[in-house]
This record gives structure tokens, C-alpha cells and sequence, in this order.
């Protein structure tokens, strides 16, 4: 399970949030833009430290003390894809796997899943936002991490893709079982990857004084 309580001053703004979620359960945070939503994934990834409260992932603790991101066994796909742009496109979705060879099989059904085949082997340079984004998603699932932290996770992709990935990601959350914390400005996005929590309405981060 994951249980989040936080402080966080940004800006003017203290985002104050507190929850938990099952680890094979969907939650999304839906607020406008500002409001501290990718701060809170931010805290939880362990690209900021909240300045009060705790973050506990099964009862580990990840804040205090701040946990770097790669122990935190978590998987985390940010607004930008951030793709290592020397390697191709399979060398980017195995990245740090320790034997690529031995998942050849689930690497195989994320380079298909995902329509990544035409591109496998191009530099990531040569790709376009769409086809990134999947890169992105695809190295994200290579490790199967037990949560996935998704920050807007199909901006910039069309409504049939976008309708295609949440199929995708709701059938591999049944096969794997993860539990998924999802952040977007589109209410409709969360409520189908999310069926069983629902959205937060964002009413958590508030104004500070």
C-alpha cells in the first residue's frame, strides 16, 4: 500500500495532500493547472522532498529520509519523455533491466502493444512526440514496477491513440497487478484509468498564508 502525507511550499502555494491507495488500486488527481499536482508525483518519485509528512510504499519508508528515485521501485513517466537520445529505440526501452535477453517475451509484447516496431531500431532522435511518448511508456513497464506514477501521460497523442493506451494499460494493470497514481487536466482520461478509485478533485493543494 501506499500512504502518502505531505507538505510541500511551491511558489506561494502549499500543497497539502494525504491518502492512500491499494497496491493493485487506480487513483487519479484531477485539478487546473498549478494546483501542485505533478509536485505531489514529484515527492512520491522522489524528485523533490516534501518539506513535513511521510511517504510509505508497503511499509517502507521512502520520505524521511528521501530515497533516491532508482531505489524506490516505482515507475514514473513524466510530461517529457526523456529519452537517452544516442540509443535506439530497444535500447531505451531496456535500459536498466539486468538481463534484457531473459525478457525478451514481455520486451517483445511492448514493442508490439505499443506499435514500436517500425521504429525498434532507430535512434530516438529520429522519433516523433507520439512515437516518444510510447518509448517512454514502453521503458517505463520493461522493470513491471508494482506503481506507476503517470504525469499527464498522453499529451500531445491524438483520441484513438489515446483511447488505445488506456485499453492497453488497463488490460496489463489485470495481467500485472500494479497499483497507478495518474495525474491529467482531462477528467474523462482519469475516470477510464482510474475506474475503481475515482478522481481527486484537486481540493487538497490549497494557498499558503
Amino acid at each position: 500500500m501506499l500512504e502518502v502525507a505531505i507538505r510541500k511550499q511551491r511558489r506561494g502555494l502549499t500543497v497539502e495532500v494525504g491518502f492512500t491507495l491499494a497496491r493493485d488500486a487506480a487513483l487519479g488527481l484531477f485539478g487546473p493547472s498549478g494546483a501542485g499536482k505533478s509536485t505531489v508525483l514529484e515527492c512520491i518519485a522522489g524528485l523533490q522532498a516534501p518539506d513535513a509528512g511521510h511517504v510509505l510504499w508497503n511499509g517502507a519508508a521512502l520520505f524521511p529520509p528521501a530515497i533516491p528515485l532508482h531505489r524506490r521501485g516505482l515507475g514514473y513517466l513524466t510530461q517529457e519523455p526523456r529519452l537517452f537520445p544516442h540509443l535506439t529505440v530497444a535500447e531505451n526501452v531496456a535500459f536498466g533491466l539486468p538481463r534484457p535477453q531473459a525478457e525478451r517475451a514481455w520486451l517483445d509484447e511492448l514493442r508490439d502493444r505499443l506499435h514500436l516496431g517500425e521504429c525498434w531500431q532507430a535512434r530516438a532522435t529520429h522519433l516523433s512526440g507520439g512515437q516518444a511518448r510510447r518509448v517512454a511508456l514502453a521503458r517505463m513497464l520493461a522493470r513491471r514496477p508494482p506503481l506507476l506514477l503517470l504525469d499527464e501521460p498522453f499529451a500531445g497523442l491524438d483520441r484513438s491513440s489515446v483511447r488505445e493506451l488506456i485499453i492497453a494499460l488497463l488490460d496489463w494493470r489485470a495481467a500485472l497487478g500494479f497499483a497507478l497514481l495518474a495525474v491529467d487536466h482531462n477528467p474523462d482520461v482519469l475516470r477510464r484509468l482510474c475506474p475503481d478509485r475515482g478522481v481527486g478533485d484537486g481540493s487538497g493543494p490549497r494557498a499558503g498564508t
